[in-house]
């Protein structure tokens, strides 16, 4: 891991959620087990299309396309079904969407978060959710007294990548982008939150290559566990 740079300290520490906080391919068990053979296949196509679906209703027409997360995941189902040819009756949708509702946490994610608050941090989400998803889903993985903000994206009706969405970090933390770090395991939005001005930690865990768009995050690590070593402890 490399060493901060000689700038003061952070003030406080977002994460994005699905991905970084909470396993989004966590669901490929139950997939699997509807779908023998093409669970995997089908996590991933999902998230992939959940992803594309969000920067088109950001994109397209000054965002008068907009859906909330929640709706966008279950047409993102959907569509991963019918290109894999899967029947997708009501009944498995419901299973897989209440699967989604509930994702695993990461395993380490309560120590770290722990460890930042311990340090004096503040800490919290910075997502593409609807409040009612981050809402469960914190819940469920009991991070609620270990996270001073969750913010959501839905408040503007405009998904990350869009600068506004980064803004709300900003306006929740009372603070300058400097002054955060914001840390994902996503590629596209580690960059995208460099570009805009936060001090970056993109989490790594599956050893791909970064970006090839000429910028890279401040810091790269293979796990969460790195944000505790840009502070002395």
């Amino acid at each position: 891991m490399e060493n901060l740079p000689l700038l003061p300290l952070p003030k406080a520490v977002l994460f994005d959620a699905y991905g970084t906080l909470f396993d989004v391919y966590s669901v490929g068990s139950l997939a699997e087990q509807l779908f023998p053979g093409k669970g995997q296949a089908l996590g991933v196509m999902w998230r992939d299309k959940q992803i594309d679906y969000t920067r088109l209703v950001t994109t397209s027409n000054d965002g008068a396309h907009y859906q909330p997360f929640w709706d966008l995941t279950r047409a993102a189902l959907r569509y991963a079904c019918k290109r894999l040819g899967l029947n997708l009756t009501t009944a498995r949708e419901g299973q897989l969407m209440n699967q989604y509702r509930h994702l695993s946490a990461f395993p380490e994610v309560r120590e770290v978060l722990r460890a930042l608050k311990d340090l004096g941090l503040a800490t919290g989400i910075l997502s593409n959710g609807d409040p009612a998803m981050l809402e469960v889903a914190v819940k469920s993985a009991g991070l609620e007294d270990l996270l001073d903000h969750v913010i959501s994206t839905h408040v503007i009706r405009k998904y990350k990548t869009h600068p506004q969405a980064y803004a709300l970090g900003e306006q929740a933390c009372g603070c300058s982008a400097s002054q955060i770090v914001f840390v994902s395991s996503n590629s596209w939005d580690a960059l995208a939150a460099t570009w805009y001005g936060y001090r970056t930690l993109w989490v790594n865990r599956s050893g791909l290559p970064f970006e090839e768009l000429g910028t890279q995050p401040t810091h790269t690590g293979a796990s969460l566990r790195h944000v505790l070593d840009l502070f002395p402890h």
